[in-house]
């Protein structure tokens, strides 16, 4: 199937991805007056007393906001919020097909980091947690905190975060599949952008101790010109043998590669100069940065990549339908560390250890039970 014409021609057919529908029956006066004027004013009073109540008494416990300004929506970068509305109303059909989440798309037409936080601070009120997307780096970083500052409903950016469990959870039952142990390995980490830096944080708080982060310039060391800040942060916390060179010259007896960058950019002799047991997760999509049958021909011993043609596809769609169930079902204020964490080990427990291979270091993305364990998991470290 060609899946980009198909596409086009199914969005012309259905005409929008969701829809809104009544849950209550307006059929006679009586049903008139109590789902509106006059005996709507009571719950409206009730949540005037306490906002708190509006979880309670509207459909606030249930939805969630998907939000950008189009900057870097799927591979096609800084498009537009508008032209990212297919985007945003694919994720809203996830949200309900994975976690019966209600999710409402929303597109802000600015690139200004205060308007943005003003706008969705704004909004708020509406949503029990608002999931940020397709922005890019290095404004998501500072919109994302200033909105957790701010909001007492859970902000999560799921370019950054969402990867980074999916990708925590791979990297854990790989690691089992080559005898290897988090904290000894050395892990590469090509693309220091959203996804790229919430990776190496996460992967740091799941116990690596040698993270080398590369981008178009090279490697992220301490004091590097080309570096922004977010980068800088990074040099700080990773990279402690002061490795200063291009990708080719860091992969070499490394460990673990992982690619969230551009396509076709790693070799068959770099990754013939990794370790033996080597893991490699090249996710640029749709072209990774090596193609997963030319690293298994170079002798990495595990592969995984974003595309659903191939094994070991590490998807969001494996966490963010459950991190936001178990959120909103705890009625959390926030999703914090030690609830991505959970997350990610209920993910990564989701396959025994007699069935882990080579092959099969991950659930698949319609397997029953992942959303409901990954919700479970992240309601108890809530609560």
């Amino acid at each position: 199937m060609n899946y980009a014409e198909e596409s086009l021609k199914k969005h012309y057919e259905w005409k929008g991805k969701i829809e809104v529908t009544p849950r209550v029956e307006v059929k006679s006066k009586e049903d008139l007056s109590l789902a509106y004027t006059p005996g709507v004013a009571s719950p409206c009073l009730e949540i005037q007393k306490d906002e708190s109540k509006s979880f309670d008494l509207t459909r606030r416990w249930n939805t969630v906001a998907v939000i950008t300004d189009g900057t870097a929506v799927l591979g096609l970068g800084d498009i537009g919020p508008v032209a990212g509305m297919p985007v945003m109303e694919g994720k809203c059909l996830l949200f309900r097909t994975f976690a019966g989440i209600d999710a409402i798309p929303i597109c802000v037409k600015s690139k200004d980091v205060d308007e943005l936080v003003r706008t969705i601070y704004l909004i708020s009120g509406s949503f029990g947690g608002i999931n940020l997307e397709d922005i890019s780096a290095p404004r998501c970083f500072e919109v994302e905190r200033r909105l957790k500052e701010i909001c007492d409903i859970p902000v999560f950016h799921d370019d950054q975060h969402g990867t980074a469990i999916v990708l925590g959870a791979a990297l854990i039952n790989a690691l089992k599949v080559v005898g290897k142990k988090m904290n000894e390995v050395k892990i590469v980490i090509n693309g220091a952008g959203s996804a790229g830096i919430a990776i190496g944080k996460f992967l740091l708080s799941l116990g690596a101790k040698n993270i080398v982060m590369c981008d178009k310039f090279g490697s992220l060391v301490k004091g590097k010109a080309e570096m922004n800040a977010a980068q800088a942060e990074m040099a700080e916390k990773t990279n402690a043998e002061m490795l200063d060179g291009s990708l080719k010259d860091v992969m070499a007896g490394a460990d673990v590669f992982i690619g969230v960058s551009a396509p076709n950019i790693v070799s068959e002799e770099m990754v013939k100069s990794m370790n033996v047991g080597a893991i490699v997760f090249p996710m640029a999509n749709p072209t990774p940065e090596i193609m997963p049958e030319l690293a298994l021909k170079a002798g990495a011993a595990v592969v995984g990549s974003g595309r659903s043609d191939y094994p070991n596809q590490v998807n969001n769609v494996l966490a963010f339908p459950g991190i936001f169930r178990g959120a909103l079902d705890a009625r959390a204020k926030e999703i914090t560390e030690e609830m991505k964490v959970a997350a990610c080990l209920a993910l990564a427990g989701l396959v025994k250890e007699k069935d882990l291979s080579s092959t099969n270091i991950l659930p698949k993305a319609f397997e029953k039970g992942v959303a409901e364990a990954v919700a479970a998991a992240v309601k108890k470290a809530a609560l």
